[in-house]
């Protein structure tokens, strides 16, 4: 499994940059068939954190994974070394 055939590009907007602030997560477009284990796993292996919770929707704009991170590891630097700001 190769973590950049599930992990598509992060899905920014206004309301996904407070909830990176508030909540310690990260949104991202990920495969359609992917699921929440796989989407751990990746998300793991690309950023070298841990996650603690996978939540996923579909839109038209392609599958979305709401991804929270453990205490230990901020979403905002891990935005910076992804280049979301």
């Amino acid at each position: 499994m190769d973590p950049y055939d599930i992990v598509f590009h992060p899905f920014v907007t206004e309301k996904t940059m407070n909830l990176m602030e508030d909540n310690n997560t990260l949104e991202f477009i990920v495969r359609r068939t992917a699921s929440k284990k796989i989407i751990k796993l990746a998300i793991e292996q690309l950023f070298d954190v841990k996650v603690e919770h996978v939540n996923t929707k579909i839109s038209k704009n392609g599958k979305h994974a709401i991804v929270r991170f453990t205490p230990d590891y901020n979403a905002e630097d891990i935005g910076m070394r992804i280049g979301v700001f």
